[in-house]
């Protein structure tokens, strides 16, 4: 006779994108565990517009497990808006999202709901991370970036292994538009953060889809999409500048009562100009990608279309 589960049962939502190679791995490692996750447990992949056979390779092993269901999108939209597709389909009072790579264990899930207690959101922080150095100064970047969109200092500790509570998202239950950052959402409904250092193990199949160049596009989203932070650096930029200005109209203006010349040069003024004309199309861009997002999010762009649903029971 099992042992009954200390809480409630746990919806698992695993973004899948080109991993037709470990998917049959991952099952049977899920299968093993699911039963000390309590009755009811479900996990549901969500194919992220894979352009191998994950798709099919999802559809046979739901099939064949009972607790799995699978969505596929119409293309690639990226991790967290695939993650926000699962998480809105999810049936637990819990709801936990891992890579589908096995680098995040399995059998760690466990320790993320014991640590969630009194918390609403509780990270997996790998004690350890197998990642190449040009990917670790990328995710320092995003965790930097994490900090100004989220405003708390759990933002060092974010992972995609994560286990919070389905309720947080009704805070963010609405269209989205197309740029998604499912932690700076969780902090939209929580402050009660936790982590616990888990296992982080090698990928053995492949290679990871977060390139330095997609995870330092996914760092600027965050800062231009949920936080301020550009926007107070251009008006402090501009005020430096301002600042320098006064400076130089200072020294113009004193050369000429001293000593009774201007400042000679034709590179001096050049100068001048090419740094303030810098420094305005600097401000000028960041005000330019703010009003991009807002043009998206007027045109209603969807986070994410899905092409079609399967369960074993379809």
């Amino acid at each position: 006779m099992s042992t009954p589960s200390p809480h409630p049962p746990v919806s698992i939502v695993i973004p899948v994108y080109n991993s037709a190679e470990v998917l049959p791995s991952l099952c049977a490692r899920l299968a093993a565990l699911l039963p000390a996750l309590g009755e009811g447990t479900e996990v549901i992949f969500v194919n992220d517009g894979s352009s191998d056979s994950s798709w099919e390779i999802l559809q046979r092993l739901a099939t064949e497990h009972p607790w799995m269901q699978s969505i596929d999108l119409m293309r690639n939209y990226g991790q967290h808006n695939a993650l926000l597709c699962g998480i809105r389909h999810a049936r637990c009072g819990i709801i936990v999202t891992m890579d589908d790579d096995l680098q995040h264990p399995p059998e760690e899930i466990p320790r993320l709901l014991e640590q969630l207690g009194g918390r609403d959101v509780v990270y997996g922080k790998p004690g350890m991370e197998h990642h190449g150095l040009w990917r670790d100064l990328a995710s320092q970047l995003t965790k930097i970036a994490l900090k100004s969109a989220m405003g708390v200092e759990a933002a060092r500790n974010v992972s995609a292994f994560r286990a919070f509570r389905t309720g947080l998202r009704e805070a963010f239950k609405t269209d989205l538009g197309p740029y998604v950052s499912i932690d700076v959402l969780l902090t939209w409904g929580t402050t009660r953060f936790g982590s616990v250092t888990v296992r982080h193990e090698p990928r053995r199949i492949g290679a990871s889809s977060y390139t330095l160049r997609k995870l330092v596009t996914h760092a600027l989203n965050m800062m231009t999409g949920f936080g301020t932070l550009p926007l107070q650096l251009a008006s402090i930029v501009g005020f430096v500048f301002t600042l320098f200005g006064m400076g130089v109209l200072a020294y113009v203006v004193g050369r000429y009562l001293l000593q009774g010349g201007s400042v000679p040069g034709f590179p001096f003024l050049a100068s001048i100009i090419a740094i303030f004309s810098g420094a305005q199309l600097f401000a000028l861009g960041i005000l330019g990608e703010y009003l991009a997002r807002m043009h998206f999010r007027l045109m209603e762009k969807p986070p994410y279309v899905v092409r079609r649903p399967f369960d074993s029971g379809s």
